[in-house]
């Protein structure tokens, strides 16, 4: 990946609106869980993907894991995981440590999430289980979200073994099914290698088939090109299948090997959006240009 320099750094912010400008938390928020993560050496996508609002998150007791590695074996054109080389083996003893750490953290809900592992026999199904198992044993009273891949490559690919691993993991009972459908089906391809819009909406409508009770949710990041008839069917089409949340957030590039942005929404437009989506039916909702797939996920 070509980082920005310097310079094209301070023109990328430049080039943001004010709106997208803000403090990422206090140091000692931060700094107590990078410690805490680095020491068991885990990861989390709010540190991955720096996500803007991780300090506003630890300081309400919510944090978002990254499992089974940094590396994905998909290469979205958006996201800034690290891509493009094998992926290092499953650490074993990673559910442990992840459980240790949402101990010593105090943390109340977590959210779960991974790279895409199309190189596993389950694709790492069995690995959020186990994950989620330990957690319990230790922090009986901490909720657990989880927020899937689609489930779909490597061996076995297709419908028949997507929806067994997804029953794999909603046999575990989380307290939220979240799979991000990303953008509106004209640009999956650019946006989303190796996803599909319907395969997407497919994992949604497997979990409620599987069990009705559990609530689902799904993500939108504007900005590459979308117009707004194109989300509000992409919204359409979540409520199809049953889909009870969602968040809009704003894309941001993170570097020079990332699409560019092609357009900042406004927070008077996000605010629309989320409007048309309460009248739509969806239970929470969360849109803003800062909003990302965990943001408030606790507060349901």
């Amino acid at each position: 990946m070509t980082a920005l320099e310097p310079s094209q750094i301070k023109t990328e912010i430049m080039a943001m609106p004010s709106w997208l400008r803000r403090p990422i938390g206090k140091a000692s928020e931060l700094s107590t869980v990078q410690r805490i993560i680095r020491q068991r050496q885990i990861h989390t996508i709010c540190e991955e993907g720096r996500c803007p609002n991780r300090g506003e998150c630890y300081a309400q007791q919510t944090a978002t894991f990254l499992l089974m590695g940094p590396t994905c074996t998909r290469s979205c054109a958006f996201c800034q995981v690290d891509k493009g080389h094998a992926p290092m083996p499953v650490d074993l003893e990673e559910p442990q440590k992840v459980a240790e750490a949402v101990q010593l953290l105090e943390l109340r809900y977590v959210v779960l999430t991974s790279v895409a592992r199309d190189d596993l026999p389950d694709q790492g199904a069995g690995h959020f289980v186990k994950t989620m198992e330990t957690i319990r044993q230790m922090n009986p009273e901490t909720q657990i979200e989880v927020l899937t891949p689609d489930f779909w490559g490597g061996v076995g690919a297709g419908e028949e073994g997507q929806r067994d691993r997804i029953k794999t993991i909603v046999q575990a009972k989380p307290a939220c099914y979240n799979h991000n459908i990303e953008t509106v089906r004209r640009l999956q391809g650019p946006v989303r290698r190796g996803a599909k819009y319907d395969r997407s909406l497919f994992v949604l409508q497997v979990v409620k088939d599987i069990d009705p009770i559990i609530p689902t949710k799904s993500g939108l990041m504007l900005g590459h090109g979308e117009t707004r008839e194109e989300i509000i069917e992409t919204m359409v089409d979540l409520r199809k299948v049953g889909c009870d949340r969602i968040t809009i957030g704003q894309y941001m590039r993170p570097s020079l090997e990332h699409l560019p942005v092609q357009k900042y929404w406004t927070p008077e437009e996000f605010d629309e959006l989320g409007k048309v989506a309460q009248d739509m039916g969806f239970s929470h909702v969360r849109s803003g240009p800062l909003v990302r797939s965990s943001y408030h996920a606790g507060d349901n």
